[in-house]
């Protein structure tokens, strides 16, 4: 049997959410870990954007991580709860605006001295000012609808993390943000969040398959 392959990145936070909703669906994929800075040709044939995650069904190749996620969901109910119509407007606006401007802000933000003048201190004001509007509607329970997973927790969350890590001690200190900061907590120590930072050597064109998810 041929299983869909998955080229990744363990740390970006687009291969993130796309690992997660397929470890949630329990797909089985041979999954090769690249390096961003030296990318494999068999990646970029497939997709010479050269942006991961990158997934390959036989003849078609999904290289969105939103659209990745939508595939997953297409063929497998993976969240226990069915958001309200309301909810999931709101989801898709939210995921909009991180991966436009909470990304945006972060980037310069995390990642100042890529930027020539990058104000480091307005980038990281944005970014809290889009979290503190986050935390109004975040429920009390594990995850930010309540008590169970949803799209939203997934493909939000691994940019919430990089805007912590650059950070720790600033963002813990935040007090505006106490219930998106126990969320981000829980989903660092889930089993689920776990299971998709295990650490892969990285693929070359000679090594033997290994897939994703990993089963006991």
């Amino acid at each position: 049997m041929k299983y869909p392959i998955l080229y990744s990145f363990k740390r970006c936070p687009y291969a993130m959410r796309a690992r997660m909703a397929i470890q949630l669906a329990g797909i089985k994929c041979e999954l090769r870990e690249v390096r961003l800075n030296n990318k494999p040709d068999q990646m970029l044939e497939v997709s010479p954007k050269g942006t991961v995650p990158v997934l390959v069904l036989g003849d078609k190749v999904i290289d969105e991580s939103n659209d990745i996620i939508n595939w997953v969901l297409n063929d497998h109910k993976i969240f226990e709860v069915n958001l309200s119509d309301e909810q999931s407007n709101l989801t898709n606006n939210l995921i909009k605006l991180f991966d436009e401007k909470f990304k945006f802000h972060l980037d310069r933000y995390k990642y100042a001295t890529r930027y020539e003048n990058s104000d480091v201190e307005l980038h990281r004001s944005k970014c809290l000012e889009m979290l503190v509007n986050l935390e109004k509607i975040v429920h009390d329970g594990n995850w930010i609808f309540g008590e169970n997973i949803n799209k939203l927790d997934i493909s939000i969350l691994p940019f919430i993390r990089q805007f912590r890590i650059a950070d720790p001690t600033w963002f813990d200190s935040q007090e505006d943000i106490k219930k998106l900061q126990n969320v981000l907590n829980n989903f660092l120590e889930s089993n689920l969040f776990k299971d998709i930072m295990y650490v892969y050597d990285v693929w070359k064109k000679d090594s033997e398959p290994v897939f994703f998810p990993i089963t006991n």
